[in-house]
């Protein structure tokens, strides 16, 4: 029998600085080398991941905002669905975009997701925790010794205060984000545009 609870998506988080440090690739590879790496670490930012740098077939750091659904997720993940090594997807539909990812060792109670001025959403959580006496927060220093992130530019026409997210089994993320009928460029709207006379 599966279970799924829904998330809270926030949109109160003011942290200044946070993502400000870029996640190099040459970093992660000495992430991912070092003896006594945690595992989770390896899950997190492993090939395939949702927040691998490495997805979309080339380094992104995954702090970055990427425009996911300008992209076509059978195209951009080609070769790793081919080799088995994601069940990442995205799609959308008349009603809403959709973004399906299972969460590979981090759990549902360290799961966060963000809508960023309306323009940005991200997904992150804390693995690790930091050294006490350290007072800032972990997002604005080098993150990815701590936690994991990815950010994702919302479409034009989304409606970010209506986006829902579950957590299915605790491993499978969906997130849900209802389409504007009233948005500008959409056939409806175009309808209702006054006519100009010249």
């Amino acid at each position: 029998m599966s279970s799924c609870i829904k998330l809270e998506v926030q949109t109160d988080d003011q942290t200044p600085q946070k993502w400000c440090i870029s996640l190099h690739e040459d970093v992660l590879k000495r992430l991912l080398s070092q003896q006594g790496s945690p595992i989770t670490m390896h899950k997190v930012f492993g090939e395939g991941s949702l927040f691998s740098p490495l997805l979309f077939g080339k380094f992104f750091d995954p702090s970055d905002a990427f425009p996911l659904w300008d992209f076509d997720s059978d195209a951009l993940l080609y070769n790793l669905r081919n080799s088995g090594k994601t069940t990442v997807d995205w799609f959308h539909t008349d009603q809403a975009y959709v973004l399906k990812a299972p969460l590979p060792g981090v759990g549902k109670t360290n799961i966060q997701i963000h809508v960023e001025k309306g323009k940005i959403m991200e997904i992150s959580g804390q693995v690790k925790q930091q050294r006490e006496g350290k007072t800032k927060d972990w997002r604005t220093c080098n993150w990815w010794l701590y936690g994991y992130v990815r950010r994702l530019e919302l479409p034009e026409d989304a409606d970010c205060r209506k986006i829902e997210a579950f957590l299915t089994n605790g491993v499978v993320l969906e997130i849900r984000i209802p389409r504007n009928p009233l948005y500008f460029g959409t056939p409806e709207m175009k309808i209702q545009q006054p006519k100009i006379s010249e």
